[in-house]
Formats: structure tokens, C-alpha cells, sequence
């Protein structure tokens, strides 16, 4: 039987709304009464993932799922988001990340809960740190750690 072993993947997800080829998609907008959270608001993404902060870096893999506001308190994502990996080692594996997403706190931590190929029974935590936000065009480079459990 196999040994399960830790890894630590750090990676850049792009989340790019503006432009001619966006990579997130908004597919249900807020009710018109929502608060300044957008509360309601939904986006599905298919976001490139790269060793380094800039777009032109090596693409190791995509986030695809959706993310959406759920709080209206604050702005508040619940993030339900596959990183295909596409390269390497872990070419056509997935890690499946469900969580909450305070977008506005310096770190936020997710739970991976699954995955596939390399990652079946997989389980850890994902860290996201913001490192660029445009809020005219809404686009934002955030760093992904994360750290996952798997055989």
C-alpha cells in the first residue's frame, strides 16, 4: 500500500473579467436590492494557474468551478473550484477546493476536500493571499499554498 505523503503546491490563479477572452464570467447578477457585497452574484471561472504572478509564466493548470457572494456583511465568496493541473507529475489530476473566501482579509483559508488521479482521498487547506486587484476591471492575480495530503 502506498505511503501518504504532504505536498505543498504555490501557484498564481488569474481571475480575468475584463477584455475580449475573460476566464470568469458572471452568470446570475445580484437582485437590485443587494448591498454593497453583491450579495447573490455568481461567477463561473476557467482560470489560468501559473508558477509566477505574471500571465506570461508558465501555465501548470486551470481553476474551473464557480465562485459566489454569499454574505451580506461582507464581501464574502463561497469558492467551489477544481485546479486541473495540466503539466507534470500531476498532469490530469485535480485538487477539489469548498470553502469561505473573505476576499478583503490578508490571508484566507479553504479546505480542499478531494481530488482526482494523483489526489483521490485527498485532504488539506488551501491559503490565498491577494497579490494584484484592479477594482475598475474587477481582475485579480491571487497566490494559492496549498497544502495537500495524498497516497
Amino acid at each position: 500500500m502506498k505511503q501518504e505523503k504532504l505536498s505543498h503546491f504555490r501557484f498564481y490563479w488569474h481571475d480575468i473579467l475584463s477584455g475580449t477572452t475573460p476566464t470568469s464570467v458572471r452568470v446570475v447578477a445580484p437582485p437590485k436590492t443587494a448591498s454593497f457585497t453583491g450579495f447573490g452574484a455568481v461567477n463561473m471561472i476557467d482560470n489560468p494557474l501559473t508558477l509566477g504572478p505574471n500571465l506570461s509564466s508558465k501555465v501548470v493548470g486551470r481553476a474551473q468551478g464557480f465562485y459566489a457572494s454569499a454574505s451580506q456583511e461582507e464581501v464574502g465568496l463561497l469558492m467551489t473550484m477544481n485546479f486541473a493541473f495540466t503539466e507534470g507529475k500531476y498532469n490530469g489530476s485535480t485538487i477539489t477546493v469548498l470553502g469561505r473566501n473573505p476576499v478583503f482579509n490578508k490571508v484566507r483559508e479553504m479546505p480542499v476536500i478531494g481530488g482526482s488521479g494523483d489526489f483521490r482521498f485527498s485532504r488539506g487547506y488551501a491559503q490565498a493571499t491577494t497579490y494584484f486587484f484592479d477594482p475598475k476591471s474587477g481582475d485579480a492575480v491571487v497566490e494559492y499554498n496549498v497544502y495537500v495530503m495524498h497516497y
